[in-house]
């Protein structure tokens, strides 16, 4: 790498919350998500604030969703936390080479399914294995690699 290339490189830090109030409660809840990313082109910079501002409002907007269906009582069994919270069959994939060999990617930044992957991931490290596939996130935060794992 050049030194112009690593000099364009910037970490984006973005950050959004919510703060609600539910039903006739006195206190308030607050919610709150911040991303940081490498960015190496600095012309990509507004589209990767898009992406995580786009990942963080799927985060948001799932998490309200979540409080108008389950009531805090609600039970939960083992089963339900072992699922995941994405279907890979829902997210837009691409084929794509690699160093290591053929894959596919997403950066299907619109759809909850996606953003709930991108979450997991964030959960894990950014890896996991699931149904037979390996997913990784990207560097950027916004794009995710998967491939068919060889038993």
């Amino acid at each position: 790498m050049s030194e112009t290339q690593a000099a364009e490189k910037v970490k984006l830090t973005v950050g959004k919350g919510k703060t609600t109030r539910p039903g006739d409660q006195e206190e308030w809840l607050r919610e709150y998500y911040e991303i940081s990313v490498v960015v190496d082109d600095l012309n990509e910079l507004s589209v990767a604030r898009a992406n995580l501002l786009g990942l963080i409002d799927g985060w948001l907007t799932q998490t309200s969703k979540l409080e108008k269906t389950a009531p805090p009582e609600a039970k939960h069994s083992k089963e339900d936390f072992d699922k995941p919270s994405w279907d890979p069959s829902k997210i837009k994939w691409k084929e794509a080479e690699g160093p290591r060999g053929k894959f596919e990617r997403s950066e299907d930044i619109n759809n909850l399914d996606f953003k709930a992957l991108v979450k997991c991931l964030a959960e894990h490290k950014g890896k996991l294995t699931h149904e037979g596939y390996f997913y990784w996130l990207f560097e950027n935060g916004a794009t995710v690699g998967r491939k068919k794992r060889l038993h």
